[in-house]
């Protein structure tokens, strides 16, 4: 198998330009979409069918009462463990020698199990096609050669694209300069490989908690959930049984002390 391709957000950088959302588009040939009104600068809440990569926009109240502006350019996170992929019955999900996951409009049913299986919301469902949509990592530019639409686009180096390997050290040697610079809450989100979902393949250096850049702090795969579940399902039944089972015997032996 190649070496894992990767891309690694520093929003430190992000001058909130959509230069990337503008390229995802084009590239893609993603349709036009009326923009939902969130209050920001930012022009949808949410990922849609049509819109792989979003810009948001985040106001940060300070200690002093002054509002700091955080941007962040959120993508898919092609996950090492993909809630998706494992959620998708047809194989329409699949994992790329350079570790990607895409996936088959040719194969994908429509169920929508991966739209609710991924913990970041990126996955949607497209109802012209009747296929679940996401960002590919321009899947037919890297075959080729080339990177991501939106790497390239972007004028500040905010967006990187390589070696997960090499993104890694220098995403690690870029939070010190920024402790050092007085940033101390600087942070990698999803490059520990030995992290939360085995590590994303769409890593983040973020200036301020996960959640305020609508990031789960401790994202879980839905299908790790399903033992659990299923045992408090079973337990319940028990228990309700249990609870009918005593009721009529203290019903019987009500009637037959009558």
């Amino acid at each position: 198998m190649a070496r894992t391709l990767a891309m690694f957000t520093d929003t430190s950088l992000c001058i909130g330009c959509r230069a990337c959302q503008v390229a995802c588009k084009q590239w893609n040939e993603l349709g036009l979409e009326v923009p939902d009104w969130t209050g920001t600068y930012q022009n949808h809440t949410h990922f849609t069918d049509k819109t792989f990569r979003l810009v948001r926009f985040i106001e940060e109240p300070k200690p002093t009462g002054d509002l700091a502006w955080l941007l962040m350019s959120d993508v898919c996170k092609h996950c090492a463990e993909a809630g998706c992929l494992d959620a998708c019955p047809t194989g329409a999900i699949y994992r790329t020698e350079y570790g990607t996951v895409n996936i088959n409009q040719d194969v994908c049913n429509g169920c929508r199990y991966c739209v609710s299986s991924c913990p970041f919301g990126v996955v949607s469902f497209n109802e012209t096609t009747g296929t679940a949509k996401k960002c590919t990592f321009c899947n037919d530019r890297i075959h080729n050669g080339l990177g991501p639409a939106c790497a390239k686009a972007c004028p500040t180096d905010s967006i990187q694209f390589g070696f997960r390997d090499d993104l890694v050290t220098k995403a690690q040697k870029r939070v010190e300069t920024l402790k050092a610079m007085g940033f101390k809450d600087a942070q990698l989100y999803g490059a520990d490989s030995k992290g939360f979902l085995g590590g994303l393949n769409a890593f983040f250096l973020l200036l301020s908690k996960p959640s305020t850049y609508s990031l789960p702090e401790q994202p879980k795969l839905p299908q790790r959930n399903v033992v659990v579940d299923s045992l408090l399902s079973v337990g319940s039944a028990i228990v309700i049984g249990l609870g009918a089972l005593l009721a009529f015997r203290d019903r019987e032996q009500g009637d037959g002390n009558a």
